[in-house]
């Protein structure tokens, strides 16, 4: 369709990536520790992945007929979101 929308799908990609790298580390850390907080972690990760891979999902078969501004806003809201991710991915491995 257009840039907004290889971006959106770009990011959508990098996000379960980045997401699979953090449950990886979380969900070692839950068995090792075996906390509540642990478990929230990789929860978290198990369930933003969800949304990422319904995401792209529309993002594949969709995207022609959604709105531009929608398009536009899921793009940035997607951009923003790996922006925290690759934080998070920063301080876990670092």
């Amino acid at each position: 369709m257009s840039l907004p929308v290889d971006l959106a799908r770009a990011s959508a990609v990098l996000n379960m990536g980045l997401l699979v790298a953090l449950a990886f580390v979380w969900g070692r850390n839950y068995l090792q520790i075996r906390s509540k907080q642990t478990l929230g972690t990789l929860v978290f990760a198990v369930v933003l992945f969800g949304e990422n891979a319904l995401a792209l999902y529309y993002y594949l078969t969709t995207a022609s007929i959604l709105p531009v501004a929608a398009m536009r806003a899921m793009m940035f809201l997607s951009l923003l979101e790996s922006v925290a991710l690759l934080f998070l991915v920063y301080v876990t491995y670092d």
